[in-house]
């Protein structure tokens, strides 16, 4: 193999870590936080990009964790029909996956800097608990994720923090506050944001269902106590349609509140969100929910985009 054949395999193989198809869980809430951040006047551009570079490094450092911690404790073996872990398979040795969790939390740390500098000490203790939590999905004493909470995890961090936290350091930064507020200045934390963080919320965890419906049997052979594990096959699809009703009501809710029509924009992915949800209800196997965790996925950036243009324009 000649040197740049190998190059090109230690790309794809930390690309392959990296799992860049889980990268609409860190835009979706940035999309709809600065959507929410125009329709309120207090768009800032500079937060609202270091927003989605926090979150994506967030994003992937928790990736890089839970391939490396998933499988030194035996969670990830060769019955697993996911996708391709790289420190099980062997790709990269545990010890260089375990550093790029280190070096890009490191990394989301250091882009926070400047959103803690606008947004004070309220950003600071979201962003390190934020960090840690991410950490401990897989990793530490108590891992979340193997105690039936990753579920939970994903609708708080990937959900509500992290719409309210994009739409909080735009409010923020226009906000006649001087820099580092020691608390929330007014009009940064609002209903509006809350109500909107729920949807994103909402189908961030549907992919964690997806994710844990498809692996429940090796799971629970390897002692991970999903939230899968625990309920069973029936009430974690449950769980998915409670979830995606919990989306599609929220605009109902904004439109009923007093925004525009355009608000109900997002109703438009029901048909996309229906189809992808039978497959969940009928289906076990990793043939057919590894497309339905990508669809999954596509449907949150497709509900992002309309919900954020929705709120615009109403």
């Amino acid at each position: 193999m000649s040197t740049a054949e190998v190059e090109m395999s230690r790309t794809k193989a930390w690309v392959m870590a990296a799992r860049p198809q889980t990268l609409p869980a860190a835009a979706a809430p940035v999309i709809v936080g600065t959507g929410l951040a125009m329709a309120e006047g207090v768009f800032a551009p500079l937060p609202a990009l270091m927003a989605f570079v926090g979150a994506a490094l967030i994003q992937v450092g928790t990736n890089f964790a839970n391939d490396y911690y998933d499988a030194i404790k035996g969670a990830d073996t060769d019955d697993r029909e996911g996708f391709t872990r790289v420190t099980q398979a062997g790709i990269i040795s545990a010890e260089r996956v375990k550093l790029a969790t280190i070096v890009t939390f490191g990394l989301a740390i250091l882009s926070g800097t400047y959103l803690v500098y606008v947004g004070g000490l309220p950003i600071l203790v979201i962003g390190l608990v934020s960090v840690l939590c991410g950490w401990a999905y897989t990793g530490g004493p108590y891992p979340l994720g193997y105690h039936g909470l990753g579920d939970l995890f994903v609708f708080v961090f990937f959900g509500i923090v992290a719409v309210m936290g994009t739409f909080y350091v735009q409010a923020a930064a226009v906000a006649p506050v001087g820099a580092f507020p020691t608390t929330a200045p007014g009009g940064t934390i609002t209903l509006e944001a809350f109500g909107a963080s729920l949807p994103i919320a909402a189908i961030s965890t549907c992919i964690i269902v997806v994710n844990n419906v498809r692996d429940k049997e090796t799971d629970a052979e390897a002692g991970k106590r999903t939230l899968a594990v625990r309920l069973g096959y029936r009430w974690s699809r449950v769980e998915y349609v409670a979830l995606l009703v919990l989306a599609y009501l929220v605009p109902v809710w904004f439109w009923l509140e007093g925004f525009g029509l355009g608000v109900v924009l997002p109703l438009v992915s029901v048909p996309y969100a229906a189809v992808v949800a039978r497959t969940i209800l009928t289906k076990t196997d990793g043939e057919a929910l590894n497309p339905a965790l990508e669809a999954t996925g596509k449907l949150l950036a497709i509900y992002a985009l309309l919900f954020a243009v929705g709120l615009v324009i109403a």
